[in-house]
């Protein structure tokens, strides 16, 4: 058996957060259940963006309410980025790696006063 081309970035990390690869291709147990895992995490991300439109459309909301939304949203958009990083190592994108901590694009410019 040959390795694959690429290692695929798995959905989830080890207990010390550390990333998961899988080292295989085809269609075993471990690509199985992380491709249900990539399913549920999408579509719960789906679902997430209707709440948050709808909440900030229809009502008004708490600075907590909106906290809480936020964490929830942050989460599902890590898992999305996971999966498109998964994704396109699997097809050969190259990516560059932002240093820990450092964000890929300015962040100052989405803030209040930013440029």
């Amino acid at each position: 058996m040959t390795p694959p081309a690429r290692p695929r970035l798995l959905p989830w990390s080890s207990p010390e957060g550390k990333p998961c690869y899988l080292l295989s291709e085809g269609d075993g147990p471990v690509t199985r259940q992380a491709n249900a895992v990539e399913h549920a995490q999408l579509a719960s991300g789906e679902i997430l963006l209707r709440h948050a439109r709808a909440l900030l459309r229809d009502s008004p909301t708490t600075p907590p309410e909106l906290r809480f939304l936020a964490c929830c949203l942050t989460d599902a958009l890590g898992d999305s980025l996971r999966i498109n990083r998964s994704r396109g190592d699997l097809l050969g994108c190259g990516h560059p790696e932002p240093a820990e901590g450092e964000l890929s694009w300015p962040v100052d410019a989405f803030l209040p006063g930013g440029d």
